[in-house]
């Protein structure tokens, strides 16, 4: 068989691949970006899907629309208009399998091949997989606390050719968990518009915040009319339905409603009448306090267990909500190879080495923390700095 060129450029996704292990209860698994089973909704949900058989059940069963169901889009216009201060319609939300499909619609709508894509440095891996698909080039734009380094950022847009679109998770961004500022956000979409390239906005772990205050996102600001937003209900309440949706311009929603019809027609019907009558019936901020509240107290776990087992000179981020803590081991650990130990020993994470797009850091690792109870992350943790401290040890 005769593949498509675009095929030599993708590689099976680590996470996925760990996941074929880290179903295993045995694993102590720091990988997939997996929210709590135990807290999903399961019994509103039951209560939930009965609502919608039964009073729906002709609609919820039949083709829809492909922008998707009228009411799941108002309600998430109008809850971005709370948050965040827009002033959105329905008309400016697309329903998607996920936030993962939502940047898949972006790239069918934005990259040709060899176009350039900018990202963060380290960013996230299935998205660069996305852009891959699409034969475009991706470059990475170099970062620090507060979110891209403007100077980098400016240079590449001055030097390159073809950029097309800049690629961002501002908030508890994944691997690294940081947050940028809101001055680095303003500075961000300044140069962005000056240079007519498109940015896609990331959020799907928006929600789930353990300190600190929220900054409006670079959606809401104005002139971001090239700005477009993504988010999912995966984090916040079932990642299994798999609904998420972007946000944009109207006229973007209407290109993007095109490409989505020769995808998949439309998105999961039943599964987005359960989101909404869950939403109608219950408070989806009580259950992301819940959420938070049990985060907080695993993501503290994991950073009391990083300062006690883990060498004196790793460096680690702090974040301030979502899932993830990225980590900077000493220089002459490579997590890759740590991995493969580390599984023997059944504790999983992931090598930083897949989330970077051009030059990899070879001691770095990310820790996914809601998925593990606080005894289990002890126990994991101090397996995993066992083995960094014997690696350092066979070194010397």
């Amino acid at each position: 068989m005769r593949y498509a060129d675009r095929m030599e450029n993708l590689t099976a996704s680590e996470i996925r691949e760990l996941l074929k292990v880290t179903n295993r209860p045995e694993i102590i698994s720091f990988a997939g970006g997996l929210p709590a089973a135990e807290l999903f909704p399961i019994e509103e949900m039951a209560a939930a899907s009965t609502a919608v058989l039964k009073n729906q059940g002709e609609q919820a069963l039949q083709y829809s629309t492909t922008e998707g169901v009228f009411p799941l889009r108002e309600w998430i216009a109008q809850r971005e208009n709370n948050r965040i201060g827009t002033q959105l319609t329905a008309e400016n939300i697309l329903i998607t399998h996920g936030s993962q499909q939502a940047l898949d619609l972006v790239g069918k709508l934005l990259i040709n091949k060899s176009d350039v894509i900018l990202c963060e440095s380290p960013t996230y891996l299935s998205a660069l997989n996305v852009f891959k698909t699409f034969e475009g080039k991706i470059l990475e734009v170099q970062t620090d606390q507060e979110g891209m380094i403007v100077s980098d950022l400016e240079n590449l847009l001055a030097t390159t050719a073809d950029v097309k679109l800049i690629y961002v998770i501002p908030t508890f961004q994944n691997p690294s968990g940081k947050t940028w500022s809101l001055e680095r956000k303003q500075q961000v979409l300044e140069i962005a518009n000056r240079y007519d390239v498109a940015i896609i906005e990331d959020a799907p772990y928006e929600e789930p915040r353990y300190s600190g205050e929220l900054t409006p996102p670079m959606f809401s600001f104005p002139k971001a009319e090239n700005v477009i937003r993504t988010g999912s209900f995966s984090k916040v309440l079932c990642p299994g339905l798999r609904i998420g949706w972007i946000s944009a311009d109207a006229a973007v929603i209407e290109k993007l409603v095109l490409i989505k019809q020769s995808t998949d027609l439309q998105s999961n019907t039943f599964a987005q009448m359960q989101i909404f009558q869950f939403l109608q019936a219950n408070s989806i901020d009580d259950h992301i306090a819940k959420l938070v509240k049990t985060y907080r107290l695993r993501r503290d776990a994991a950073i009391s267990a990083i300062e006690t087992y883990f060498p004196k000179n790793t460096q680690y981020t702090y974040p301030e909500g979502g899932l993830f803590i990225w980590l900077e081991l000493p220089e002459e650990i490579n997590t890759t190879e740590l991995l493969e130990k580390s599984l023997d020993r059944k504790v999983a994470f992931v090598s930083g080495e897949s989330f970077y797009a051009e030059n990899p850091k070879l001691n770095t690792l990310r820790l996914n923390f809601s998925c593990m109870d606080e005894a289990r992350i002890e126990a994991g943790m101090k397996i995993l700095g066992g083995l960094i401290a014997e690696e350092l040890a066979m070194q010397k």
